[in-house]
């Protein structure tokens, strides 16, 4: 996908119109990520093709699912800030917090902020687990792409998000099993599953699942657990 595929698809499919502004600052984005990615590990894709369909475009299909505007957000393990900056630059009105357990990414992460001349975000280096202690029942949404399986991953950000907020987690082919694997831990959470909708990238057929977890009640002061625990005995 070409930055010009990329410009008319999230308008076909996403009812997005990006403005020439948003348009350099995606452009600014590759150019950066790909200059930073020499120094360190920060993504496999490195064709201009592949970054804006695999990483923009992924990034930006949560908006099928979830109507953005001015929400607070939190994007767990971002890695390179995805899904969090592409949304970001495409509803700068979001009030967004990254969370990544690497110094490394972290200091990337705060280049491309200022690059990108983005506001209200703030980058975190912690432990997804620990951050979640101090900011229990705080964001409208918690986000994360490929971060670890669903029923680790649901304990890590469900405590995090408001009584009537939303957990939404990017999956790739397995979606289905780690939604069944994940059922019990998600009700002692205190969520339900909302939808889930399966989606096909553009050059191969990569296949995508967004998946939506609404929060019903406060979870329980027990949760989250240490990691180790988590993903020893994942609930």
């Amino acid at each position: 996908m070409d930055k010009i595929t990329f410009i008319n698809k999230v308008k076909e499919e996403l009812n997005i119109e990006l403005s020439n502004n948003q348009v350099k600052q995606f452009d600014d984005y590759y150019h950066l990520l790909i200059t930073w990615n020499e120094k360190m590990n920060l993504t496999a894709l490195t064709k201009e093709e592949d970054v804006y369909e695999k990483h923009f475009y992924d990034s930006l299909l949560s908006s099928k699912i979830y109507d953005f505007n001015n929400q607070v957000i939190c994007d767990v393990g971002a890695g390179a800030g995805f899904p969090s900056i592409p949304l970001k630059i495409v509803y700068p009105n979001l009030k967004v917090t990254i969370v990544d357990s690497l110094n490394k990414r972290i200091t990337f992460l705060n280049v491309l902020i200022n690059e990108l001349n983005l506001t209200n975000v703030d980058v975190i280096a912690a432990r997804a687990e620990e951050f979640a202690l101090e900011h229990r029942e705080y964001y409208d949404l918690v986000i994360a792409r490929a971060v670890a399986r669903l029923n680790i991953l649901d304990e890590l950000c469900i405590p995090m998000v408001k009584v009537n907020g939303s957990f939404i987690s990017l999956k790739g082919k397995q979606a289905l099993d780690e939604i069944k694997e994940a059922d019990q831990g998600i009700k002692k959470l205190n969520a339900k599953l909302v939808k889930y909708e399966k989606y096909y990238l553009f050059n191969d057929n990569d296949v995508r699942y967004l998946i939506k977890y609404d929060k019903f009640s406060k979870t329980n002061t027990k949760y989250p657990r240490m990691y180790a625990q988590i993903k020893k005995k994942p609930l």
